[in-house]
């Protein structure tokens, strides 16, 4: 496994290129023409087969007969323009903000060596270079197309880069057993009031006022409603109504986020918010249309497979392996729609520090200006490539 990192190393500089190529052209959602042709381009140069899952997933099998592991990299970006002083700037309006053209570059490097490692692997390694991931849909498609089937995946584990934590660079964090990142829903509450003129407003239902009393609720509800060993997050995001001073208007919108880490809690919250519209709402002599709309459930981390890569994982970085509890992150308030995976299969979820807030990397992913270290491009690779091979030698 040392000899195999050292081959990684010496992939940094197509790493590097790749990934600039990535950074310049992003894309975003389920359609990703010209990244999936590229990365399909790439893997073919290795001598491989990549299929086409749904519009632009692909997926590539490397080894033999045996049990089958799967490593996930995403290749979507965000609608964010790009604010970053690097020499490699979007040329569109779109951002690789969250690093996923560093998950497709590193999963393209652990293909490359795991290929040239085939007759030592001792099953089937699947490789997922999925779209879609920030709308939270890719992978639910994938995985709908049967991307866990042909041959049927044993065991999963993706990678996900993070800058700006005071962290060094290279640092690999791996989970325990149990939800790791949260669910992602939203709620969505339409108010009927009844419009007139502001200095009337007992000839009027004002619906501003209906929506007041409703965020306050929602906020309560997440206080005082669910039990302090749960967590769960509501929050407002839009709120609107009115378009002029001396009018009340005749109706009003509202939308936010729903994120929890259980089952239980994330249905209690879909059933009280409509209750607790509709009831302000009547009270108040107005009507409300409340939707509930499911994002995607929460990452599980199995605790076998965890342990299983971290084990290997030590032996090769001994002293770049930690827990997430490092930097206070043994959960993620974000959400990782790689979830899908983990409900079907035994799965990990995989961090790597890419730049430490304090040298020269202050802001996280999402960020219009947030930078990554490209230096753990090869560490990435190695990651994919060793958490693989050691996972199906183990489990064979």
């Amino acid at each position: 496994m040392r000899k195999l990192n050292d081959e990684a190393k010496a992939l940094q500089g197509e790493l590097v290129e790749m990934r600039r190529t990535l950074h310049r052209s992003p894309e975003i959602g389920l359609s990703l023409p010209k990244t999936t042709a590229l990365v399909k381009e790439k893997l073919e140069g290795l001598g491989l087969e990549p299929k086409l899952v749904g519009e632009s997933g692909l997926s590539v099998t490397i080894g033999k007969q045996g049990k089958c592991f799967l490593i996930r990299g995403d290749m979507d970006a965000l609608p964010i323009k790009e604010e970053a002083e690097v020499d490699f700037q979007s040329e569109n309006e779109n951002m690789h903000a969250c690093g996923h053209d560093f998950h497709t570059t590193m999963l393209y490097g652990a293909a490359k060596l795991l290929k040239e490692h085939e007759d030592e692997l001792e099953g089937t390694v699947k490789l997922m270079f999925q779209p879609g991931e920030e709308i939270l849909q890719g992978a639910k498609v994938m995985v709908e197309e049967g991307i866990l089937e042909n041959p049927k995946v044993d065991a999963a584990a993706m990678i996900h880069v993070f800058p700006g934590l005071p962290l060094k660079s290279g640092m690999v964090l791996v989970p325990e057993a149990g939800p790791f990142a949260s669910t992602s829903d939203w709620f969505e509450i339409k108010i009927q009031g009844k419009g007139g003129h502001a200095a009337m407003p007992e000839l009027s239902i004002n619906p501003l006022t209906v929506m007041s009393h409703i965020h306050l609720a929602l906020h309560a509800l997440e206080a005082r409603e669910i039990s302090m060993y749960d967590s769960a997050v509501i929050s407002t995001t839009i709120m609107e109504g009115g378009v002029v001073d001396n009018a009340i208007p005749d109706t009003a919108y509202m939308r936010g986020t729903i994120r929890t880490f259980d089952d239980k809690v994330r249905k209690f919250i879909f059933k009280r918010i409509p209750e607790i519209a509709e009831g302000i709402a009547q009270s108040f002599g107005a009507t409300v249309e409340a939707t509930i709309i499911e994002g995607c459930p929460t990452v599980e981390v199995d605790g076998s497979v965890s342990a299983d890569i971290k084990e290997a994982l030590e032996k090769v970085f001994p002293d770049d392996i930690a827990s997430p509890d490092i930097v206070g992150m043994n959960k993620l308030g974000g959400s990782e729609d790689f979830s899908y995976v983990t409900q079907e299969v035994p799965s990990t979820m995989l961090l790597l520090s890419s730049g430490h807030s304090e040298e020269g990397y202050p802001y996280f992913v999402h960020h219009p200006k947030v930078v990554f270290d490209e230096e753990v491009l090869a560490k990435g690779a190695a990651v994919y490539a060793i958490s693989a091979m050691e996972w199906l030698k183990k489990n064979k």
